[in-house]
């Protein structure tokens, strides 16, 4: 095994570039961590072994030529199974698209791509990111690197799964309401909500169209910023994507933060069931920034209780008009010897769809029907509209909201199985940021007594990705939590 465990994606590009050792060995290593890892961790649904050698081999004659790469070239990564790739099967963590192959990438694909990275592989995922804890998959269950009895959380579960147990050193992932900032906190690792229409959704298999966001997973804020560089922009494909000059993250986030004005929402932090243990590592995490030169107040978000609410309402809406087109017609699953169209389509849903998918269709449904879409989805989108106004002034006084992702240290497999609600209230602190489109980073910022991981998000304004990215990489140039591998990881692979 090559010992880069916590190198930065430069340093291994750096190492590729000087022959330290060959992308091919790099590929390989990545692979054959999959091979002994996975049995028990389950992060992927699909691997890409023979096209990641395949392309693992043309970097490496362009090494021999000495020919300078790309920032990403020859970094081997994986995808979250809601990205469109051509000619490999997408599921989305459903069985209704388990046979899907999509003709073209999502341009999240495309452009890692082109950058050069290796995709080794698709992960698994809550189907159409419909879950906290990976287990609503439609294949299996994902499990954390740092307790294999506990959840990754998710939806992005396979995703910070592998990048925590360094089965491939980046993922590109999805956030509608926390689904990259809530594994990436429960297994240790830092993942980029980004700015609504700062990175394309075309080819993104979609959940809520008004609240999705493609972001990117990474061992370090570095990495993060160095995907998102690559990455962001607008696309004529997605309507939605703006054209928003893309800062130079790497340069400006080695600015000084002395003097940032970082906020506390008290209700976040006085909210109830916010387990002691977390809120303690949070506040040490505070005194960091503190320590740094930041300038910390408490801030109030008073609406912010409706959050939820107003999320749930509005992204089970859209789910029921987004997966009307899963009809058993145009692709996917499809029931046999029917009687009839309605036939056709009430046994391809109700035999493919997850029992986590037919409630959200059946919820959202019931909130757009006559006499309910202005007692429920009306009244979602007027909240959303004060969280909006609402965030904006707080950010008025403040450069910066600090925040936990969790108010709980990662759960066991199982324990919400007969209690959605409970498994909803899991995001708690995650959801209540996509209604206002604004970005959050996620960072580890320590780890309990019983060496379960807590993580921190920093939330900024609209395209203030270049900010956070500075607070979070200052805050691991001062601390080492984002370096320490699952102990049982490391026990798996000298086994």
């Amino acid at each position: 095994m090559l010992k880069i465990e916590n190198f930065t994606i430069s340093q291994i590009r750096d190492g590729l570039q000087n022959k330290e050792f060959s992308c091919r060995e790099l590929v390989q290593d990545n692979l054959d961590r999959i091979e002994k890892l996975d049995i028990k961790l389950k992060a992927y649904l699909s691997v890409t072994d023979e096209l990641a050698l395949e392309r693992a081999d043309a970097v490496d004659s362009k090494i021999s030529k000495n020919i300078e790469l790309k920032p990403l070239e020859g970094i081997p990564y994986s995808a979250k199974d809601v990205f469109c790739t051509d000619g490999l099967v997408t599921t989305a963590g459903s069985k209704i698209l388990k046979d899907f192959t999509p003709p073209y990438d999502a341009t999240i694909i495309e452009r890692v791509n082109d950058g050069g990275a290796i995709l080794i592989g698709k992960t698994n995922c809550d189907p159409f990111g419909f879950g906290s804890s990976t287990e609503n998959s439609g294949y299996f269950t994902t499990h954390n690197p740092y307790d294999l009895e506990r959840v990754p959380g998710g939806s992005s579960g396979g995703s910070a799964a592998a990048v925590a147990s360094r089965m491939g050193v980046f993922s590109i992932a999805e956030d509608t309401g926390g689904s990259i900032r809530y594994p990436s906190a429960l297994c240790n690792v830092c993942g980029i909500k980004v700015t609504y229409g700062r990175v394309s959704r075309h080819g993104s298999i979609a959940y809520g169209s008004s609240l999705d966001t493609v972001g990117h997973m990474a061992r370090n804020v570095e990495d993060v910023a160095l995907i998102l560089k690559s990455t962001a922009g607008i696309d004529r494909f997605d309507s939605t994507t703006v054209d928003v000059p893309v800062p130079d993250y790497l340069e400006e986030m080695k600015h000084s933060i002395q003097g940032t004005q970082i906020g506390l929402p008290k209700e976040y932090f006085n909210a109830e069931g916010f387990d002691p243990e977390v809120k303690k590592i949070i506040l040490e995490a505070v005194d960091t920034f503190d320590d740094l030169g930041c300038h910390i107040e408490e801030i109030s978000l008073p609406h912010s209780k409706y959050a939820i609410a107003a999320y749930y309402l509005s992204a089970i809406s859209e789910v029921s008009a987004n997966l009307a087109r899963y009809d058993g017609i145009r692709f996917g699953f499809s029931a046999k010897d029917t009687a009839s169209v309605n036939e056709l389509y009430e046994i391809t849903r109700s035999k493919a769809f997850e029992d986590e998918v037919k409630r959200r269709i059946m919820l959202g449904t019931y909130a757009l029907s006559a006499g309910y879409y202005e007692a429920y989805y009306k009244k979602a989108m007027q909240i959303r509209t004060i969280l909006k106004k609402e965030i904006d002034e707080a950010f008025k006084r403040v450069n910066v909201i600090l925040a936990p992702v969790s108010p709980k240290l990662p759960f066991k497999i199982g324990e919400h199985e007969n209690d959605p609600l409970s498994m909803w209230l899991e995001d708690i602190f995650t959801n209540g940021l996509n209604p206002t489109g604004c970005p959050g980073l996620a960072i580890p910022a320590g780890f309990s007594k019983s060496k379960l991981p807590v993580g921190l998000q920093l939330i900024g304004p609209h395209f203030s990705e270049h900010i956070l990215f500075r607070l979070g990489y200052h805050f691991q140039n001062a601390t080492d939590f984002h370096e320490v591998l699952p102990s049982l990881v490391e026990d798996m692979l000298d086994n």
